[in-house]
């Protein structure tokens, strides 16, 4: 099991967006995927057409990382309806807030990997999708995490954000979980016929070199379009969709090779075995 989260430490970058997007390459590649909500806001349990009733939550899953607790905070999305793939969400709640504290303990900070170590022979790929900020839930995220991928844009802020990310996965890295990397930057929203667009990706990739990871995701609205009707986008009808899919497509491709995760997909997604944790 490869377990990935999804990093911004600026808001409005669309780091649940690119989070519903790779769900969405991975359920058309066939992967056995769990999406795990981890941002109080909980857009991504909405994307993945779950409804909460007579279910648990993460917060749950944070205040006793038990196998039964997690399985009780656990759904099945709607994307898998009259398929056999597999697309699970540990289901968010505002309430994960509370636990989002800017001074953790260290067993807090091992909550997340305590649960997700119960359902490890059942998922090739994990997805955390984090909330905007360095307190507690993302470091959480980040222990239980074999890499990040930080979310950007093109613009003046989210460029030193990403700055601020990597330098806090290091840290994290050196002091709690030695098997922690970052995956790389996935730049979002961009417009490359914007000047300023040009310059900011230019200038990420001076910074960070082969960190910034292609293809640069371009600003569409039939993203937007397919993930507010709660559908996978490989599924959205139209060229523009068909372009993003490919896109994310591209970059799940890489989370495969880094997590070794490609001899275990089939197209009908029905995979075969599960990678150690931590062996990319």
């Amino acid at each position: 099991m490869f377990v990935l989260s999804i990093s911004s430490l600026k808001g409005g970058v669309g780091k649940t967006t690119v989070t519903l997007g790779l769900a969405s390459a991975a359920w058309a590649r066939g992967l056995r995927t769990l999406v795990v909500d981890l941002d109080p806001q909980s857009d991504v349990s909405t994307g993945l057409d779950v409804d909460p009733a007579g279910h648990g939550n993460v917060a749950d899953v944070l205040t006793s990382p038990k196998a039964q607790v997690v399985r009780e905070a656990t759904a099945r999305s709607g994307w898998s309806n009259g398929n056999d793939r597999v697309i699970d969400l540990m289901i968010g709640s505002p309430s994960s807030i509370n636990f989002d504290g800017p001074h953790p303990s260290i067993r807090e900070i091992w909550r997340l990997e305590e649960a997700l170590a119960t359902v490890e022979s059942e998922y090739d790929l994990v997805l955390i999708d984090c909330p905007p900020s360095l307190n507690a839930l993302t470091r959480t995220a980040w222990a239980a995490s074999d890499r990040v991928a930080i979310i950007t844009e093109p613009g003046l802020f989210s460029v030193a954000a990403a700055d601020r990310a990597l330098r806090a996965i290091e840290e994290i890295r050196r002091g709690l979980s030695p098997r922690l990397q970052p995956l790389g930057i996935i730049v979002n929203r961009t417009r490359m016929q914007s000047i300023e667009h040009q310059f900011r990706v230019k200038e990420l990739k001076e910074m960070f070199g082969p960190l910034v990871l292609s293809p640069h995701l371009p600003e569409r609205t039939s993203l937007q379009q397919a993930q507010g009707a709660a559908k996978p986008v490989h599924l959205w009808p139209g060229d523009s969709a068909e372009e993003m899919a490919d896109h994310f497509d591209r970059i799940l491709e890489r989370i495969m090779r880094t997590g070794r995760l490609g001899r275990y997909a089939t197209l009908e997604g029905q995979a075969a075995g599960a990678g150690r944790r931590g062996s990319a």
